[in-house]
């Protein structure tokens, strides 16, 4: 856990967004959804409202697949992360943690250009779905629709 970060809210919560990023959904909706396993958050949770993980489906044990939505591992661990230079040393846990603080108020316009510009590039996967699924299928790649919802696209209904 970081221990000594200091950031500053610039934005109310949840508004101001760049034009370019436009998330399906908040990071509450996430946490209530099941993503990362479980346990993403589980050592920083008094950073962030509290209300954010009164139903949040969280494992402070272990990763659990079984609490993601659709009950797959979608994950890749933190340090093949680390390996392909994804992380920025203000948010160690990833594009989550960044988008938490983001969906705050906090802005740091460099590294959120790089982090929108990841997220956008996650879009192709919802082309994918919709070329090889029936709509609502939720059967149909559940893997890729819980790494969208890793990335706050919602791909219930896709």
């Amino acid at each position: 856990m970081q221990k000594n970060y200091r950031y500053y809210l610039t934005e109310a919560v949840g508004q101001n967004f760049d034009p370019d990023f436009q998330p399906e959904l908040s990071p509450q909706e996430m946490l209530e959804l099941g993503v990362f396993g479980g346990k993403y958050m589980t050592d920083c949770e008094d950073e962030f409202p509290k209300s954010w993980f009164e139903k949040a489906k969280l494992s402070s044990e272990f990763h659990n697949p079984k609490l993601n939505y659709f009950k797959v591992n979608a994950s890749q661990p933190l340090q093949v992360w680390k390996d392909k230079d994804w992380i920025h040393p203000d948010d160690p846990r990833g594009w989550f943690q960044w988008y938490c603080r983001y969906y705050l108020g906090r802005r740091n316009h460099e590294e959120d250009q790089r982090q929108i510009k990841r997220w956008k590039a996650i879009r192709r996967h919802i082309g994918q779905l919709r070329k090889n699924c029936q709509k609502g299928d939720q059967v149909c790649r559940p893997r890729q629709r819980q790494a969208l919802l890793h990335w706050a696209y919602d791909s219930r209904e896709i």
